[in-house]
């Protein structure tokens, strides 16, 4: 694969991901705006939101500094980007689970509105990133 090929595919991930965090932070930032500003008072969607927000802010913060660091690759930088995509997605599955106990332990563990809101988003939040990762793993895969 071209570098510049290289290059374009990696923009592309990276506006995706910028895409997903300015969607999640204020989406997020909606939802605790309504759940402050009117009587509805629900700790599912406040604690939701709140996850949604933060997540979606990390994702600007990190996408941004990876955008400022774009540039043409050889094979060695092709490589050790590839493998940091694979601890991400090991990260993104991690995120999966670490949300889907929260959710469940919430719920055995008295119903606990908070915490199924907040596990609910990391699992949005993993699967939303794993599908980015993994877009971006099967364009360069192959050739790295």
């Amino acid at each position: 694969m071209w570098s510049d090929t290289f290059l374009l595919y990696e923009r592309a991930h990276l506006q995706r991901l910028l895409l997903w965090g300015v969607t999640c932070a204020i989406c997020g930032l909606v939802l605790l705006a309504v759940t402050r500003r009117t009587r509805l008072r629900s700790a599912l969607l406040f604690h939701f939101g709140l996850q949604t927000a933060a997540w979606g802010l990390i994702d600007l913060v990190l996408a941004g500094n990876a955008w400022r660091a774009l540039g043409l690759r050889d094979l060695q930088s092709a490589a050790q980007l590839d493998r940091f995509l694979w601890l991400n997605v090991g990260l993104d599955v991690g995120y999966i689970a670490t949300g889907a106990t929260l959710t469940v332990a919430a719920w055995l563990l008295g119903r606990r509105a908070g915490g199924i809101g907040a596990g609910i988003a990391i699992v949005a939040q993993g699967v939303g990133l794993l599908l980015l990762d993994a877009r971006f793993l099967s364009l360069i895969d192959p050739f790295v």
